[in-house]
């Protein structure tokens, strides 16, 4: 028990430690380093209880119980399912994404071999500005996707919803996507660093872009839970009620014609 303990809290430490490097951009723990590390420790466990490794205090493996076949059998299916995440996924030109692995692997876009910029493939912008300017040149709506590195949640959005038909293409198509991560650790250029007086009066340090991103959140929305969906027209007027995490397909697809209809109907308005 202890030794596939042992095996197990490695593979957790290498959780923890990928959440930080994500949020801090170090680039040392990719999705396939991650994903190799806990094969190895589930393939450990395998050889461990079939008795092919053996450490110093072991005795010798000379009949294997039925309680330590199931569990062979359990973590050889595991080792199974973890291979399959090295899977190429030709939609997205990246590996394919595995739900149980949502939240804890990092993004299959944050890549040494498959970069990619955005979630699926899809084209996005990290600044609201930008994303703004964007918007009122192309004449389409905001999508306003308030995420983090460290949410769980915000990968299974990504990776279970988005790629699905009726929703994916009307994100690439329909929309401006604005990823804002809010516990982003890099800090914004020195002119754009200072301190902001909240609106119950607090002062609270920018000097991060997480920081940024977090009060624009919480100033704009009052409420500070991810992810959060907000929908705006190219002079920033909300189009629909925001939500937040929206697992079911149908309902977010909802939500997004919800937003494509404010938008005709703020055009009908101007055009009077």
């Amino acid at each position: 028990m202890k030794v596939v303990l042992g095996f197990a809290e490695v593979a957790l430490a290498f959780k923890f430690l990928s959440n930080a490097d994500l949020v801090k951009h170090w680039g040392i723990v990719p999705y396939e380093l991650f994903m190799a590390v806990w094969v190895v420790c589930a393939l450990g466990i395998v050889l461990y209880l079939l008795g092919r490794i053996r450490f110093p205090h072991d005795s010798p493996v000379n009949k294997l119980s039925g309680l330590r076949w199931a569990f062979t059998a359990l973590f050889a299916l595991t080792t199974g399912y973890l291979v399959m995440g090295f899977r190429y996924n030709d939609d997205t030109r990246t590996f394919h994404t595995l739900k149980l692995m949502s939240g804890l692997a990092p993004p299959v876009g944050y890549s040494w071999i498959f970069p990619k910029h955005c979630p699926q493939n899809l084209d996005c912008f990290h600044d609201l500005d930008a994303a703004m300017v964007r918007a009122k040149a192309e004449n389409k709506p905001l999508l306003l996707d308030f995420t983090g590195y460290a949410c769980v949640n915000c990968r299974k959005m990504e990776e279970h919803v988005w790629p699905e038909v009726g929703v994916y293409d009307l994100i690439q198509d329909k929309y401006v996507l604005a990823s804002l991560y809010v516990d982003d650790k890099e800090e914004l250029p020195k002119e754009q660093q200072h301190v902001y007086t909240t609106s119950s009066g607090k002062k609270k340090q920018i000097i991060t872009k997480g920081n940024k991103w977090s009060t624009v959140q919480a100033e704009t929305f009052v409420i500070s839970s991810q992810p959060f969906y907000a929908l705006l027209s190219p002079d920033g007027q909300l189009l629909t009620d925001p939500v937040a995490y929206t697992p079911d397909v149908g309902e977010y697809r909802s939500f997004l014609l919800r937003g494509l209809q404010g938008m005709q109907v703020l055009e009908q308005r101007a055009s009077r």
